[in-house]
């Protein structure tokens, strides 16, 4: 604690507008609802924020993680040795003609419902993804026959020099639930999607459409990280889960949810191990049964 205490008093003299908190239980901020403590943990509401900490951790030999909405993360039981970021404050969203602008922490929801509003069409799809846009970029996310390389223009990033630069939508190298942003290990800090105008009844008829099948087949009830695993090339994998007579199977307080099998919910009571040696025990039983192997989706960070 001394030495935390000690880091976080340096560390704030770098900093215009940012409190650094000690010991946040991560819990609290991943919809896993699980997982320790984060040594520190700071909500920064400007970019020039970011890159003192990034900085700082830099020189000092100090592990950073930067946190959307939590959505699609596990953390340990054992928690964060280092600096957790949370974007959530940096959620402004602006319409500018055929574009919309949003910064890395907005809600895909908001973004969603301002599209909406606006009678934008082309992101409906992730009308219903939890999570972030920082990290709906990431991650390339997508449903429903919709993905975010469908829609981006461009994105602005911290590079790996501390740069603030923008990456256009060929030089994000947007793939299957990967970017040039995971792979170079960049940070997200603006997404600037290009769409049509569209007849405002149908738009929110297909919103509505696609909430009420997310709701009829997904555990939208109960946390969890969406998808836990990636899709199995030629496989649903969900299908494979459910045919290896794992549907509603539980370790501790984590189940393959009865509803889709593609879903490893917290029932309330489980622990990050209950939900990794779930997730083991899914890997092992799919490979033996069909040959496949199962890559997680969802982040794991943090100590055993």
């Amino acid at each position: 604690m001394d030495n935390t205490l000690k880091i976080k008093e340096k560390l704030e003299k770098y900093l215009q507008d940012c409190e650094l908190i000690i010991n946040e239980p991560l819990k609290n901020h991943t919809t896993f609802k699980v997982g320790g403590t984060a040594d520190l943990f700071a909500i920064p509401n400007n970019y020039e924020d970011i890159i003192a900490m990034i900085n700082f951790c830099k020189k000092n030999q100090l592990k950073y993680y930067i946190l959307g909405n939590g959505s699609n993360v596990l953390v340990r039981d054992g928690g964060f040795r280092g600096l957790i970021i949370k974007t959530s404050q940096l959620n402004d969203i602006k319409v500018q003609g055929e574009y919309l602008i949003a910064q890395c922490g907005a809600e895909l929801k908001d973004v969603a419902k301002i599209c909406t509003n606006n009678s934008m069409t082309g992101f409906e799809f992730a009308s219903g993804i939890p999570g972030s846009i920082g990290g709906a970029i990431a991650m390339n996310a997508g449903a429903y026959n919709g993905e975010m390389k469908d829609v981006v223009e461009e994105c602005v990033v911290i590079d790996n020099e501390l740069n603030i630069k923008t990456l256009s939508k060929e030089e994000l190298e947007l793939s299957y639930r990967n970017s040039a942003i995971q792979k170079y290990g960049y940070i997200a800090l603006e997404v600037k999607i290009k769409l049509d105008y569209g007849d405002n009844k149908l738009i929110e008829e297909k919103v509505q459409d696609l909430t009420n099948r997310r709701e009829e087949k997904q555990p939208l009830e109960a946390n969890s990280a969406g998808s836990t695993f990636k899709r199995a090339p030629g496989h649903y994998t969900g299908k494979l889960i459910q045919d290896s007579g794992l549907k509603g199977y539980s370790i501790g307080g984590a189940q393959i949810s009865n509803k889709h099998a593609g879903f490893v919910i917290n029932k309330g009571d489980a622990s990050a191990n209950d939900i990794l040696n779930l997730i083991g025990h899914i890997q092992k039983v799919v490979k033996e049964n069909y040959d496949v192997d199962l890559e997680p989706e969802v982040r794991i960070i943090g100590e055993e």
